[in-house]
């Protein structure tokens, strides 16, 4: 299987997922474009992005391979199914930026800065908007998710401390903008009605993401399932281990 970190422009942080997984599954992670080891030029467009799933694939000799995306990686997963479903085997989406209307990013900043302190909120709110410009520092983006990394959780006041996280800028603010703009054209909406890959969308009930946007997508494809996981926020193998490991083995057997 091929994992498929959040972000954009994140460091790649599913190290904790693998004692689920790697007893029964040959897991692939790699790092995202915008930070090393990967490259750390452009294009950062939601085409280019396909691509380089698509070239990790065909590096590894992986024809058809299952694909997990928490997040922004759900998002992307979407993409390639619409873009190269002929690469896909089935996909579980967890967690993700949706594909109708806003993907749920709006409910997503007012839900975390609900969740944290006012101060807290509004120096997030203040230096992930430079971010969004192409504006400010690494180090300041790290600040601002390290402030509401809690909210992100069911029970903010139980959040396990935050990985380690670096953040290329650029990777954040140029996704971004590509992402929005196949929002606004629907992209996925005209494209995953078409896709005839089992999927299972994997949604925490008490996401910062409401489970709505997940419905929303899952419902635009003719063979997707979900599950949601009561009591969990954003990071469900955090929070309820052992449920993207159950979810992975229906969904094999549903692909065959």
């Amino acid at each position: 299987m091929v994992v498929l970190h959040g972000g954009p422009g994140l460091s790649e942080y599913t190290s904790s997922l693998l004692p689920e997984l790697t007893d029964s599954y040959t897991v692939i992670r790699f790092q995202q474009r915008g930070l090393a080891p990967s490259t750390t030029d452009g294009p950062f467009d939601v085409e280019r992005q396909v691509e380089d799933v698509v070239a990790v694939m065909d590096g590894l000799g992986l024809r058809k391979p299952l694909v997990i995306g928490h997040s922004w990686g759900g998002h992307l997963a979407m993409h390639l199914m619409v873009s190269r479903p002929d690469r896909v085997a089935a996909a579980l989406v967890v967690d993700p930026l949706g594909a109708v209307g806003d993907g749920g990013e709006a409910d997503l900043g007012r839900i975390l800065g609900e969740r944290v302190s006012k101060e807290a909120a509004v120096r997030a709110e203040l230096l992930d908007q430079k971010a969004l410009r192409g504006e400010g520092t690494a180090e300041d983006q790290v600040e601002g998710l390290s402030l509401v990394w809690p909210g992100y959780f069911a029970e903010p006041a139980q959040a396990p401390p935050m990985p380690p996280m670096e953040i290329s800028v650029s990777a954040y603010s140029e996704t971004f903008t590509s992402i929005r703009d196949h929002l606004a054209r629907g992209t996925l909406v005209t494209g995953l009605p078409k896709v005839d890959i089992p999927v299972t969308f994997l949604l925490g009930e008490q996401s910062p993401i409401p489970i709505e946007h997940g419905r929303a997508s899952a419902a635009l494809m003719p063979m997707a399932e979900t599950t949601v996981v009561n009591g969990c926020g954003h990071f469900p193998w955090l929070e309820r281990p052992g449920y993207v490991r159950l979810e992975l083995d229906k969904l094999r057997s549903r692909s065959g």
